[in-house]
């Protein structure tokens, strides 16, 4: 399968749009009006006059090389691709024409090279149809999956993915077929010396970690949402940005601030999709926040993002082809975000975790900084990925959390970690359920209306009004729904609240609702889960 450059004949219906000088560059003459300037101009940048040209969106793109790009000196720190896709503008267009040929026109009446006008080079731009030149998806800095199951990882442009892969000169090309001598060598290398220092909960944060580590290489293959990954720790220093940096440092990071502001956040969004690189990260989001935004929460279920650009009026389209990820200390989900969520814990269980010794990798953190350590994960990974596909990539054998619209992400990759003896995937669901700050509140008010009112249908004026304190003392300690005073709901916000979790179980209690006609409103009652009349529900199925 080849990767190189893509090549364009420079010609249209037969007639050559230009010749090749004595110095071996194209000679275009354009000649001396606008408009026939401007057909030329098109004709040659669709014949790809300007070598890597691509298209991307509509829109001429060229890639470059980033010249003076420090690399990270830190896990936290971004990792830029060393190569861009600069979108082609008058002034760039102009400087590459001059770069690349030689444009024939006239001054004063006789044949001269000339640097066309701005207003022609803007109407050549203007356009938004390219068909001579190949469509460019993204640039990468890692192999990946294509489609088919094969490796992505000869330097260049792929037409199979539209990829254009940053050449590595640590990485070795990755046999096709790895023996097994070498997957087994890649299981321990990254399962008991890479990652076998960390402080894991549970067995199943390594096993989650494991399948974040491998999502953005099959992606391609997998074609699936991925869940926001949530790398959480009892305390500082317990290596949570180390983890991160791991995966960020291979396919390139953008580290952010976390930031409660919906609109703030908002435009990070769309300003970081504007950024060729793999992962997302917030970084060391405030300890004990609650991430609840209905924002990210959106953008974990939508393949595409588009939204204003900050000081403009366009609203361009990005790709939501990310990782996102963040870290802190004794963080909390709500709302939508719990079940958009597989967490990472970690749990040192020392008072300074940072003093711990006696590392497999000494200094991990500065360790992976280093290119060619980079090169070594990222070899052992793709020999497991690799061995996988080899195998037919099965998916998950077993029962997996359902996750909605991540369903495929988890059987792709619990199948992945199952191949290679990985267990315990996603089996920390259940326990970090108690970790999502808004479950956790409806649970408790839905348990303390079942003690002070037991099965009793109740309307939303009748619950409010049981709210109020009595006599200096509340009956509800602090469950009730309280507005941003912390004064307890009117009946308006109550009922529309309530309407929102109309049989929707917190844990193991569930809220009822029916229209009473004599009463003309609708009531509510709260339910507890009763495994005997489950187990009756399973029986009539069964028969």
């Amino acid at each position: 399968m080849s990767t190189s450059e893509p090549s364009s004949t420079p010609s249209s219906a037969g007639t050559p749009l230009w010749v090749i000088g004595d110095d071996g560059r194209p000679v275009l003459r354009v000649g001396e009006e606008d408009p026939e300037m401007i057909r030329v101009l098109t004709r040659a940048l669709d014949g790809r006059i300007i070598p890597g040209s691509y298209v991307a969106d509509g829109a001429p793109v060229v890639l470059e090389e980033i010249s003076g790009a420090a690399g990270p000196v830190a896990a936290d720190d971004d990792a830029a691709l060393p190569i861009t896709a600069s979108t082609l503008k008058p002034s760039l267009f102009a400087a590459l024409l001059a770069e690349h040929a030689t444009v024939m026109g006239a001054k004063n009446g006789k044949p001269a090279e000339v640097t066309p006008a701005g207003p022609v080079l803007s109407a050549v731009l203007a356009r938004r149809s390219w068909p001579g030149l190949p469509v460019l998806n993204g640039i990468i800095s890692t192999p990946v999956l294509r489609p088919d199951g094969t490796l992505l990882q000869r330097p260049g442009y792929d037409p199979d993915t539209k990829f254009y892969l940053a050449s590595n000169n640590h990485l070795a090309p990755v046999p096709d077929k790895p023996t097994a001598e070498q997957v087994s060598a890649a299981r321990e290398f990254l399962l008991e010396k890479f990652l076998g220092d960390f402080p894991w909960r549970t067995p199943a944060d390594k096993a989650n970690y494991m399948a974040l580590l491998a999502t953005p290489l099959v992606r391609p293959y997998t074609r699936a949402l991925s869940p926001f990954g949530l790398v959480e720790a009892s305390m500082p220093g317990s290596g949570k940005t180390i983890l991160t940096g791991c995966v960020g440092l291979l396919v390139g990071q953008t580290v952010q601030n976390w930031t409660e502001s919906e609109d703030e956040l908002r435009k990070t969004i769309t300003s970081v999709l504007a950024v060729p690189s793999g992962v997302i990260v917030f970084d060391n989001v405030k300890e004990g926040t609650a991430l609840d935004s209905a924002t990210l929460a959106r953008l974990m279920t939508e393949r595409s993002w588009s939204d204003r650009k900050l000081g403009t009026n366009t609203a361009p389209t990005y790709t939501n082809d990310r990782l996102w990820l963040a870290t802190g200390n004794n963080l909390r989900t709500g709302g939508d975000m719990a079940s958009r969520t597989v967490w990472v814990r970690l749990d040192p269980d020392c008072p300074r975790p940072e003093a711990r010794s006696g590392f497999t990798i000494p200094n991990l953190d500065s360790w992976i900084l280093e290119p060619k350590n980079r090169a070594i994960v990222l070899r052992h990974l793709l020999v497991l990925i690799l061995d996988w596909t080899n195998h037919g990539a099965p998916e998950a054998s077993g029962a997996i959390p359902q996750m909605r619209q991540f369903t495929a992400w988890a059987k792709h990759l619990g199948g992945f970690l199952e191949h290679h003896g990985i267990g315990h995937f996603l089996a920390n669901a259940e326990s970090v359920r108690g970790l999502d700050e808004d479950n956790a509140e409806w649970m408790n008010f839905l348990h303390t209306w079942h003690e002070l009112h037991g099965d009793r249908h109740l309307s939303a004026q009748e619950l409010r009004q049981s709210g109020e304190p009595t006599a200096g003392t509340d009956p509800w300690v602090g469950t009730f729904p309280t507005d941003r005073t912390g004064k307890p709901l009117s009946t308006k916000s109550l009922g529309k609240r309530l309407t929102g979790h109309i049989d929707r179980w917190h844990t193991d209690i569930v809220l009822r609702s029916v229209i009473d006609k004599g009463r003309n409103c609708r009531v509510y009652w709260t339910e507890p889960f009763d495994p005997t009349k489950n187990e009756d529900v399973s029986e009539n199925r069964d028969k």
